[in-house]
């Protein structure tokens, strides 16, 4: 073991991406430096926290401190990293619980995380700043009695229905009629207690990937993304048959360089850290924002680890400094 640093990769969670989440952990343990750390791959369900890696499979965490036994010794964290997409990864909660721990967490604080899981607030919050565009939102809330012409007299039709708490693209409808919007909502309600419809903003879907190491801006470079389906939707997201991701976007030097830098001013406005990816609209040559992925995908075909290559960098690179950054 030596002087190796002990990453505890946090995987599951209580989400639809349940799944996903595996497979961003199993990628980014499998591009982590053996030489300089031991990772632990700790898989969360619901209150049930236990190691999944070969040796120590099933063994279980103890809460207190975050710890495990291996054989009569106990075995402490010195960093986390999270890949737990949608709840209770990316919305705050257990970075709230390892900030209590001081154990040092890769990525955005338990402010940061909650506001930009929550989608409405978090464009709320953004609309101060004059950043970026802002679509027109409602939000619904389980057992809230709404008025479906009312909605739709706001954000107009066509428009989004999503849920308003929700890392992936589960729950969410394009609505098109007026009779289809009962509908679309009960079936965002089934991922989160609340639900914002958003209006329909028409062009090219952009993403951006962005961190920050000692003190350095390092914006990634912008995907193009073209679904095959109506929308980036989870199908689009996750089977490259039904998506295209063009990196760089095919989109002029001017607009990719005002994208990196909406992105840096969005970063550092929401006290985001680690890796972040922001998806916005291009509409003749605006940028509208979408959402904040405080935790983005990091299997090998996700946008992301993809941008990373593009710039010419590892992912063993990245996550170095960002270790090195959090160990200070």
């Amino acid at each position: 073991m030596g002087n190796r640093i002990n990453i505890a990769i946090l995987a599951g969670g209580d989400s639809s991406e349940y799944f996903i989440s595996l497979k961003s952990a199993e990628a980014i343990a499998g591009n982590l430096n053996k030489e300089k750390y031991n990772v632990y791959i700790v898989l969360i369900k619901g209150s049930e926290w236990t190691l999944t890696n070969d040796l120590n499979c099933g063994l279980i965490i103890n809460k207190d401190d975050f710890s495990f036994n291996d054989n009569g010794q106990k075995v402490k964290f010195d960093i986390v990293f999270p890949a737990i997409h949608g709840t209770p990864g990316e919305n705050g909660l257990v970075q709230g619980y390892f900030e209590m721990l001081k154990i040092p967490v890769i990525g955005s604080n338990v402010f940061s995380s909650s506001l930009t899981f929550n989608k409405y607030y978090c464009n709320t919050f953004l609309r101060h700043f004059n950043i970026v565009n802002i679509a027109k939102s409602l939000l619904v809330k389980k057992e809230q009695v709404y008025n479906v012409e009312n909605i739709i007299n706001h954000v107009g039709l066509p428009c989004f229905v999503k849920p308003d708490a929700g890392g992936s693209s589960f729950g969410i409808s394009k609505v098109k009629e007026t009779d289809k919007m009962d509908a679309a909502i009960e079936e965002a309600f089934k991922e989160s207690d609340s639900v914002i419809i958003e209006q329909y903003i028409p062009g090219i879907e952009i993403s951006c990937g962005f961190f920050k190491a000692n003190d350095v801006n390092y914006p990634l470079p912008p995907a193009e993304i073209v679904s095959k389906n109506e929308f980036f939707d989870y199908q689009a997201k996750y089977d490259s048959d039904y998506n295209e991701e063009i990196i760089p976007a095919r989109i002029t030097d001017e607009q990719i360089k005002n994208c990196r830098e909406i992105t840096g001013k969005l970063y550092d406005v929401l006290n985001c850290s680690g890796i972040v990816r922001m998806d916005y609209i291009l509409k003749d040559g605006e940028y509208w924002f979408l959402e904040a992925n405080t935790i983005p995908g990091m299997t090998n075909e996700s946008i992301v680890p993809k941008m990373i290559r593009k710039a010419g960098m590892t992912f063993s690179e990245v996550a170095d400094m960002l270790i090195e950054e959090k160990l200070k």
